[in-house]
């Protein structure tokens, strides 16, 4: 996240400089930099605790909840959102699936679960994930709307977000990159072998935290951020297909069914017709 934030604003600069020389962005910006600041740390956290399929469902499970409170709480009365049907028979769907996927859709972790030490704050960390994440997702939103464009206002919240991880990257990266890249015997090792973990290192910065908030910040110009957040559920079924191929987990029957419903609410929730808020207003200079 550190080296991910700080290459967005790297690319972009003068989007980034124009957000940050905005004082009246600064109360959208902080909160978002430290909930962009939180989210990794709780969401790593979390998983090591609580385990792999737990702690990543837990954290995009509820990110939509919580991205549809701050809504209801922060929109301007006339652009809050409603309640509609179609939106709640989608949540409820997501909710429900990656709940059985945390719980009992993992053949390996469903009996364990009940027995680790640390799963009932590996859960709250998760917990704390999602609501960072909703958190960054709607500020970020409400940047955009405010006239600032999607890679600078992105860019900028990663940009603080990525200064306050810094110290904790100098902390850590010695023993992340001296640390055992061996894994079990699954699809993807038997195809590509050991991956060194810089490598590992360099592809978190490059992929997930770079192209594909790049990515996500141009989503956040024409759909609200629990809409948006509601198709990332998307990420723990992927997660999880990924826990088989790459980890060698196994599905239990129910994790089938639950990834499933999980599909189910993000078509749903991709395909409403329902308005979407305005266009964002053309970039400030």
């Amino acid at each position: 996240m550190a080296v991910g934030g700080l290459l967005l604003a790297l690319t972009a600069p003068r989007r980034t400089r124009a957000v940050l020389a905005d004082r009246s962005a600064w109360p959208w910006l902080v909160p978002g930099a430290v909930a962009t600041a939180v989210y990794p740390l709780s969401f790593y956290a979390g998983m090591s605790w609580a385990g792999v399929a737990i702690g990543n469902v837990v954290s995009l499970g509820t990110a939509p909840l919580f991205a549809f409170a701050l809504e209801r709480l922060l929109d301007p009365p006339g652009a809050r959102p409603r309640v509609t049907t179609r939106w709640a028979t989608s949540a409820v769907a997501a909710v429900l699936g990656v709940a059985g996927l945390a719980l009992g859709g993992h053949a390996e972790a469903a009996g364990a679960a009940g027995t680790a030490p640390h799963l009932l704050p590996g859960i709250g960390l998760g917990l704390v994930a999602g609501l960072a994440y909703a958190a960054y997702s709607y500020t970020a939103g409400r940047l955009m709307r405010e006239g600032h464009g999607s890679r600078g206002a992105v860019a900028a919240q990663f940009a603080l977000g990525g200064a306050l991880l810094v110290p904790l990257l100098a902390a850590t990266i010695g023993p992340a990159l001296t640390g055992a890249g061996a894994v079990a015997d699954t699809p993807l090792s038997l195809l590509v072998g050991e991956v060194p973990p810089l490598a590992v290192l360099a592809y978190l910065a490059l992929g997930p935290m770079f192209l594909a908030y790049v990515a996500f910040g141009r989503g956040l110009m024409t759909v609200p951020s629990s809409r948006a957040t509601t198709v990332t559920l998307l990420e723990p079924c992927v997660a999880t297909l990924l826990a088989v191929l790459a980890v060698g987990e196994r599905l239990t029957p129910l994790g089938w069914v639950c990834l499933a419903l999980v599909l189910a609410g993000v078509v749903l929730t991709a395909t409403d017709a329902r308005p979407t808020p305005a266009p964002a207003p053309a970039p400030k200079p």
